[in-house]
């Protein structure tokens, strides 16, 4: 029903607009008494064979939402009723901001992708644990990142500070520093500036009593070596893995009417290299860190393509956008199938 009547419908305004009344309207229905159920009953697959456990959490399934779909922690537990294994929230930043100016988000229908260029736009890490401090069952992900203002000297403070917010209410944490869309961030990707910001972190968290998950999570444009280099950094300093990949710069092969516009691609056209990427960390590793596989998944077989490449677990965004929540489903089912027959 999604994809014949109600994207057709969506799509025809701007995606930007559509997102909030989307949310909107997600949240009204939520509050109508039955329709979290039927939401549940529609895309939910409830199976024990589906748990996973990775980096000492257990996710009831392992298909997540992935960042900047619900930055501001307003609708994670309305989500959940998708089928969604575990949420991920963000980026968040310390202070709210505003983000780059409108227009900002653009589909490429004949592609079957998105470009955005957002820029962390966010209410604040505090604003967004207000409404963390409810939350009492669904897995939640804190993707992290610094204020545009900020420099990438300071920018080791705008991670602990939003990770001593978060601290108390999120399972996991992610380090994005691969944004495109925020000048200079990909910068602290180097191996010297990133190993110093990881490692400030992880001193942070080896200081709690318990020890929450963090992740890097980076951009699909980088090279062997330095992908090699993210091997090294996690080798030294044992943060629990990485999410690969974020969006990209590449417009290679695109024939939407504005591929030109600037920001991070995201869809089918990121497909291939994520999953190159996912095996490449997997392989050169020697599988020594686990990886959420995200970047065009847009059916089935593009998630078990990704979990045949080392993923551990998985996360949709423009996938979801395009394809609805039946494609939560439909991976969960294809990966039950695929257990009953080993």
């Amino acid at each position: 029903m999604y994809k014949l009547l109600l994207r057709p419908i969506l799509f025809w305004f701007d995606p930007e607009e559509v997102h909030y009344f989307t949310f909107s309207c997600i949240r009204f229905l939520s509050k109508v008494p039955g329709f979290p159920f039927l939401f549940r009953s529609l895309y939910l697959v409830d199976d024990p064979k589906l748990e996973t456990e990775v980096f000492g959490l257990k996710f009831k399934n392992p298909v997540g939402l992935a960042a900047g779909f619900d930055k501001d922690a307003k609708l994670y537990k309305e989500l959940s009723n998708f089928g969604f294994g575990f949420i991920e929230i963000g980026t968040l930043t310390p202070k709210g901001q505003e983000g780059n100016p409108k227009k900002r988000l653009f589909r490429l229908k004949e592609d079957s992708a998105i470009i955005n260029r957002m820029g962390f736009n966010n209410g604040g890490v505090h604003d967004a644990v207000n409404r963390l401090k409810s939350n009492d069952k669904v897995l939640i992900g804190g993707n992290i990142g610094k204020n545009k203002i900020t420099s990438n000297e300071d920018a080791a403070l705008d991670y602990e500070l939003c990770f001593d917010a978060l601290y108390d209410y999120v399972d996991y944490f992610v380090v994005n520093v691969s944004s495109p869309n925020t000048p200079n961030l990909r910068a602290l990707q180097d191996k010297e500036p990133l190993t110093l910001l990881l490692q400030t972190l992880q001193n942070k968290n080896l200081a709690k009593p318990k020890q929450k998950p963090i992740l890097l999570k980076i951009a699909p444009d980088l090279t062997d070596d330095q992908l090699l280099d993210i091997i090294d950094i996690i080798s030294v300093t044992c943060i629990a893995g990485v999410i690969a990949t974020n969006t990209t710069i590449s417009r290679e092969g695109l024939q939407s009417e504005n591929r030109g516009e600037m920001g991070g691609l995201s869809g089918k056209p990121l497909s291939k290299r994520s999953t190159e990427v996912i095996r490449f960390l997997s392989e050169k590793s020697n599988k020594a860190f686990p990886i959420i596989g995200v970047g065009g998944i847009h059916s089935a077989a593009d998630a078990l393509e990704k979990l045949d490449a080392g993923a551990s677990l998985i996360q949709l965004y423009t996938g979801f956008i395009y394809e609805g929540p039946a494609l939560v489903k439909a991976i969960n089912k294809a990966l039950l199938k695929r257990k009953s027959k080993s």
